[in-house]
């Protein structure tokens, strides 16, 4: 089973949002159906980047990285340019 980091970029007001879940589809629906709290009112919500980890604690270590990198802006540029390269 797969563990998944994902970044979701809101179309009302362009805010970013990190989690991870081991459902990554179930999840995304949940936020745009309104049931995920710190989403709620920022929907809807467009998949941005998602990575698939082995375990939760390397999902919950990468989560916590992006995290961790105050600029938004800079956040996407770095995992798109990663995304492109392979």
């Amino acid at each position: 089973m797969g563990y998944f980091v994902y970044i979701l970029r809101s179309q009302k007001d362009g805010k970013l949002y990190i989690g991870q879940t081991a459902n990554l589809e179930d999840r995304i629906k949940r936020h745009n159906e309104g049931r995920v709290m710190s989403t709620k009112t920022r929907r809807p919500l467009e998949l941005m980047h998602c990575e698939e980890f082995g375990d939760r604690s390397s999902a919950i270590k990468r989560e916590s990285h992006f995290k961790s990198l105050k600029n938004p802006q800079y956040l996407l540029d770095s995992v798109m340019a990663l995304s492109s390269n392979g």
